[in-house]
């Protein structure tokens, strides 16, 4: 069977005193969606149905990066997403796998390690038969998925963004570097960075809403009233379980698309 839930009624709304978007706008953030197009679409529907009986607001959507890889569709998912951003305002971050890809596309060596970690996947869903893909030696692959991936696409994962500040909020891929100021903050940190962000428990000047890393939940800490960062990766791709989050003033909530097998 399969069905799509929507988890607000576990956390909607909630109150805090903490960070806060400003007046008169509302965010929604996506987590890692890695080739689940299924999950994206129906998140994409609920997103559009929950900004709309909220009311009036100057709404951003923020997808957090890693849109590919290891899912089966990363070819379609990148498709709605440029179809959600031609009716809305999206922003879209870079993931360390969206830069393994533009890498991957320039060498034969980063394809190689592109294909470990996910690319395969993604190749195959753009117009390379699998069959092809089996005997292809990596040059031929190479020159191979050279012409397969559309130059729009390769187009808007170069024009993707490093950091988002909205607010109260930050909106990075993986996290920052918690010694260094927001403006000397490198890509490799905000897209593959995991400790020492994670386990700092010290105040940050800001509110970090994250992916990149999995958890089976939605992981906010150190204090849920005045968080430091906010991960919102729950595995898609192997989970069936895609999360948003979705903030206005000092409340948030949550929204889950998720899939389980027939």
């Amino acid at each position: 069977m399969n069905f799509f839930r929507d988890i607000l009624d576990r956390k909607r709304s909630e109150p805090l005193h903490g960070p806060s978007i400003p007046e008169g706008e509302r965010v929604y953030a996506v987590g890692d969606i890695h080739g689940r197009r299924d999950l994206f679409d129906s998140i994409i529907d609920m997103i559009d149905a929950d900004d709309a009986q909220r009311g009036e607001a100057d709404t951003t959507v923020i997808l957090l990066g890693d849109l590919i890889d290891r899912g089966p569709d990363s070819a379609g998912v990148i498709a709605s997403a440029r179809q959600w951003a031609a009716r809305r305002k999206v922003r879209m971050l870079m993931g360390n796998h969206e830069e393994m890809m533009l890498r991957a596309l320039d060498s034969d060596e980063n394809l190689r390690h592109f294909l470990r970690v996910g690319g395969r996947e993604t190749l195959l869903s753009y117009p390379i038969p699998l069959k092809t893909y089996r005997t292809a030696t990596l040059s031929d692959l190479a020159e191979m998925a050279r012409e397969a991936v559309p130059i729009e696409d390769i187009e808007l994962i170069e024009s993707m963004e490093n950091m988002i500040r909205i607010g109260d909020y930050l909106f990075v891929h993986a996290g920052i570097n918690p010694a260094i100021p927001l403006e000397e903050q490198v890509s490799r940190d905000l897209r593959w960075i995991r400790e020492p962000f994670l386990s700092h428990d010290s105040p940050l000047d800001v509110c970090v809403i994250h992916g990149h890393t999995i958890r089976e939940e939605v992981e906010i800490g150190p204090r849920t009233d005045r968080p430091n960062r906010i991960g919102i990766d729950t595995g898609a791709f192997r989970s069936g379980r895609l999360t948003a989050i979705g903030l206005e003033g000092s409340q948030r909530w949550f929204i889950e698309a998720s899939k389980t097998p027939d």
